[in-house]
Order: C-alpha cells, then sequence, then structure tokens
C-alpha cells in the first residue's frame, strides 16, 4: 500500500514539474500563430500579384488604345489578331498572351456604351467561347476598347479565394473609351 502512494506522489510531481516547465512554451505559441499567420501572408501576396496584374492590363489598354485613337490601326489595316499581338508585347512578363481576349467597338454616344464586364460562356472544354467585336471606327468615331484576362488563381487557406470565374480564374478587364482623332 506505500508503494501505491509513492508512486502516485511520484505521479503527481511529475505533472506539476511538467505543468512548471516552460522551455517549450515558445515553440508551442509560435505552432498556434503561424499557421494563421501564413494563411495571411498568401492572401496578402496573391492579393497584390492580382492588382499589380490588373493595374498592368489597364496601363497596357491605355497605351495600346492609342494605336486606334490615333488611326494607325486603320491605316495599317490591322487585324484583331494584330491588334492582341500589339497588346500582348507590352505584356509579356505576367500574361500569357494567347489567353488575351480583346473587345473593340464603335458607340453611338459614350453614355450608352457599355463598360461592364461582359458574361462569358464556356465550351464543354472550360475555354471562353464568346465571339468579340473588332471596329477600331474611323475618323471622328467613339470607340471602346475592352481587353480581359483570365488570371488563375489559386485557393488560399482558410477559405479565401479570388476566383470569379470557373477553373479558378478571376476576370481581370481594362476599358478605354475615346473619341478617335480627325484625320488630317
Amino acid at each position: 500500500m506505500a508503494e501505491v502512494k509513492i508512486a502516485s506522489g511520484k505521479r503527481r510531481e511529475r505533472c506539476v514539474a511538467f505543468l512548471k516547465d516552460e522551455k517549450g512554451a515558445t515553440a508551442v505559441e509560435f505552432a498556434l500563430v503561424a499557421a494563421p499567420f501564413i494563411a495571411l501572408l498568401v492572401a496578402l501576396i496573391q492579393t497584390f500579384v492580382v492588382f499589380f496584374a490588373q493595374q498592368l492590363l489597364e496601363s497596357v489598354v491605355q497605351q495600346s488604345s492609342r494605336l486606334i485613337l490615333t488611326g494607325q490601326v486603320q491605316s495599317q489595316q490591322m487585324s484583331q489578331t494584330a491588334f492582341g499581338a500589339a497588346v500582348c508585347s507590352q505584356v509579356v512578363i505576367l500574361f500569357n498572351c494567347n489567353n488575351l481576349m480583346v473587345d473593340v467597338q464603335v458607340v453611338p454616344a459614350l453614355t450608352s456604351s457599355s463598360t461592364s464586364t461582359p458574361t462569358l460562356t464556356y465550351n464543354s472544354n472550360g475555354t471562353v467561347s464568346n465571339t468579340w467585336q473588332f471596329n477600331p471606327g474611323t475618323s471622328g468615331d467613339l470607340v471602346v476598347v475592352k481587353v480581359m484576362y483570365l488570371w488563375p488563381v489559386f485557393l488560399g487557406p482558410l477559405g479565401f479565394n479570388l476566383a470569379d470565374q470557373p477553373n479558378n480564374n478571376k476576370l481581370l478587364m481594362a476599358v478605354a473609351a475615346f473619341q478617335n482623332e480627325p484625320s488630317s
């Protein structure tokens, strides 16, 4: 009976000593904080990259639209593919040129033009099946240029997701609306 009391007393001392020991407390605290911290970092980095790509697309569309505005596209009789290549030559670093979608339309008035995000339709392979127009107009026409790109995003930790399209993609879109310069 005495041996049982001694054994249980030693167990109690060990438990008290274990609870008082703070040698691994920092490691345990870090383990508790590390997962949410890494999740936050991943979410921040992904958000930054998407906003950076959106801003780059905006800048490129403004620059490329000048080709239409100044009549260079019309005088060179550029096709939609050639204009897309001109846009793409400025975004080669971040974008896959095959996935750029270019829509150029002449509109009767800027107030009646649609600069909103189009509804994309997908075929059975999961690729966009919309048909885009390419009408750069002539001197004095009001033109709306839309360039769209499906940016791949990955599901972040804790359910953070920027995707707004199927297959974990986010639609980036830049628009330029202007009146073509008069011919000289």
